[in-house]
């Protein structure tokens, strides 16, 4: 027998931030993850819809922790104001699912002037994930997911003078760019946990070729003939989104896994999640290094990992006056 939802511990007592968790992938990691017990933050730009997941969540589990942030991925100053809220009311974080994401549009610019899927999809994660890092350190084993995707494969390497392909946009390859450089981001930040001695770690996880609203909406956007026919062929063959996100619950969850690692479903649209092999390129030590640091140009932030798990023992482990807790993402500003 594979791993499936049944496997995933008591989850009492730990406090889990889940982005995009208004529909699909989110919002079943968002389910199961409150069914074990977690109280979970759904972060997401569409608070209406996101309250109708959490009502939905709330009537299938009864007495299921829920809070809703307003967070727009594709503003660093939204980013900026979500993690002031969460790290107020939880100075601890156990588990980071960096979920929500956009595919396969024509180009645009978030409100910072980043490509939109570059910026969204992977920008913003790596920029909240900087912001809230002090309370997933103090965390016993938390974990951070980062959610990448099969399109990473088909992306060229990753030109850090030019990550974005603002030279030479096509829909496809930047969406691609995105989740290559999401795995390349977990694949990083384990590291970087690691050499700083802390104890939580980073992991990621691609959902394979699973049936969410990502291609309805990449088809409305577009309107182009490879987005019409991906939208008609994940609804034929396509996993269910309670099936794309097994390998992010296992991720996030599983004792067993280790940081750094991929999980992916065994057959692509079905089967068990399992640990997979990269198979990408610009993984090797120096792209990774190049790219973090193109990273923290394009965000603006400092985001010195090892500086963080240092000091993030010495916050206050409760809610202080004048908003200590967030001091500390604060400071990574340059």
């Amino acid at each position: 027998m594979g791993w499936s939802t049944a496997d995933i511990p008591d989850l009492g007592g730990r406090t889990a931030v889940i982005t995009g968790a208004n529909g699909g992938l989110g919002s079943e990691t968002a389910r199961e993850l409150a069914r074990k017990g977690a109280h979970v933050v759904m972060a997401v730009r569409d608070l209406k819809k996101a309250s109708a997941a959490r009502d939905s969540i709330a009537r299938q589990t009864p007495g299921a922790s829920l809070e809703l942030i307003a967070l727009d991925l594709g503003s660093l100053a939204s980013v900026r104001s979500a993690a002031t809220s969460i790290l107020a009311a939880h100075p601890v974080i156990d588990i980071l699912v960096n979920n929500a994401g956009v595919m396969g549009i024509p180009h645009g610019t978030t409100s910072d002037g980043i490509e939109t899927q570059f910026g969204v999809n992977h920008l913003g994660h790596f920029a909240l994930t900087a912001l809230l890092l002090p309370a997933v350190a103090r965390s016993d084993g938390g974990r951070i997911v980062c959610i990448t995707s099969p399109a990473r494969l088909f992306s060229s390497a990753i030109d850090p003078d030019d990550p974005t392909m603002a030279a030479r946009y096509d829909a496809w390859r930047s969406y691609g760019r995105s989740k290559l450089a999401m795995l390349q981001f977990a694949v990083e930040l384990d590291r970087r946990l690691g050499a700083a001695g802390a104890t939580a770690h980073a992991l990621a996880a691609d959902p394979g070729f699973s049936h969410t609203d990502l291609q309805a909406n990449s088809a409305r956007q577009h309107r182009g003939m490879s987005q019409r026919f991906f939208a008609a062929t994940v609804g034929l063959v396509g996993s269910s989104p309670a099936t794309g996100a097994l390998p992010q619950l296992r991720a996030a969850t599983d004792p067993t896994t280790r940081g750094g690692e991929l999980y992916a479903l065994r057959f692509v649209v079905g089967g068990s999640p399992i640990r997979n092999p990269y198979l990408s390129r610009s993984m090797g030590s120096a792209d990774l290094e190049r790219s973090w640091s193109a990273w923290e140009r394009m965000t603006g932030l400092r985001f010195d990992v090892a500086q963080i798990v240092r000091t993030a023992g010495r916050a206050s482990a409760g809610p202080t006056e004048g908003g200590s807790t967030t001091e500390l993402g604060e400071a990574l500003v340059s």
